[in-house]
């Protein structure tokens, strides 16, 4: 190998212990924080009028942070930096800031919030619930594939039950099917809704309260127990993951232990014996 092959390889092992060291990943944190708390400020008048250049300057240097950090890890990790989603991810949102904010693409200012979640990326925890979002997402599609059939029945039964008196919650399966959303979320479901249809309907609370019963209480509630069973299904991945590397190292450790000892061995028979 040349000189310059080791100088080349060398740097690069530098490098990476640089951008996965935590001193490096705890300046990018603190550079998202600040960049969030600047980016807020922004939308305030006078926080623009006293100190606009200002915040402006650090939205820029805050750029130019991240856009360094991904030139690093590019060129430490090559092709590879794009196997990573997570690598994609900020690869993306920093993108979008460089597009240039004028004209039809003037809307993208307000996209540059979306630095802010690039926590997302560097905070394990955070990447742990988004893991476990992700990975609930299959089981999801069955519970609203329920929660959709049920509104839908409500809604037609609604529309016939009340449609004719109260056409502007319930003239329309579209209508009631909003109505009855509004009613799940108990957003003024009681005193907007179902009292002035119960003025009228009197047995009216037969249909809503099994309905509030079986959408809020019993369907939103299997949302958080397929979550929660995803994140401990994310956590114990990550903990076998963790004990098998240290097995692994360990391992390689007692390897090293024994070929020592081996070599120990050789070397003695090797002396010459004392008579």
């Amino acid at each position: 190998m040349s000189a310059s092959s080791k100088n080349l390889s060398t740097s690069n092992v530098r490098l990476k212990a640089l951008v996965e060291s935590a001193m490096f990943e705890r300046l990018i944190m603190a550079v998202i924080l600040i960049n969030a708390v600047t980016l807020g400020l922004e939308t305030s008048a006078a926080a623009m009028a006293s100190a606009g250049p200002l915040l402006m300057a650090i939205d820029r240097l805050a750029l130019w942070i991240f856009t360094v950090e991904l030139a690093l890890k590019l060129w430490v990790y090559r092709a590879r930096f794009f196997t990573n989603g997570w690598n994609c991810f900020d690869f993306v949102i920093v993108a979008i800031a460089w597009v240039p904010a004028s004209g039809p693409f003037s809307v993208l200012r307000a996209l540059r919030i979306l630095r802010a979640l690039r926590l997302l990326s560097v905070v394990p925890q955070l990447r742990l619930v988004v893991g476990a979002l992700f990975g609930a997402l299959p089981g999801m599609g069955a519970i609203v594939a329920v929660l959709t059939l049920v509104f839908y029945i409500a809604a037609v039964m609604a529309t016939k039950l009340f449609g004719a008196e109260f056409p502007q919650w319930f003239g329309t399966v579209g209508e009631s099917m909003y109505s009855l959303f509004q009613i799940m979320t108990l957003e003024s479901w009681s005193m907007g809704i179902v009292r002035p249809v119960m003025e009228v309907f009197p047995y009216a609370w037969v249909f809503f309260v099994p309905f509030v019963i079986i959408t809020s209480f019993a369907v939103l509630n299997l949302f958080i127990g397929l979550i929660v069973n995803s994140m401990n299904a994310v956590h114990e991945s990550e903990r076998a993951t963790s004990e098998a590397a240290a097995h692994d190292e360990r391992q390689a450790l007692m390897d090293e232990l024994v070929a020592v000892r081996r070599e120990l061995k050789r070397v003695q028979e090797r002396l010459p014996r004392e008579d």
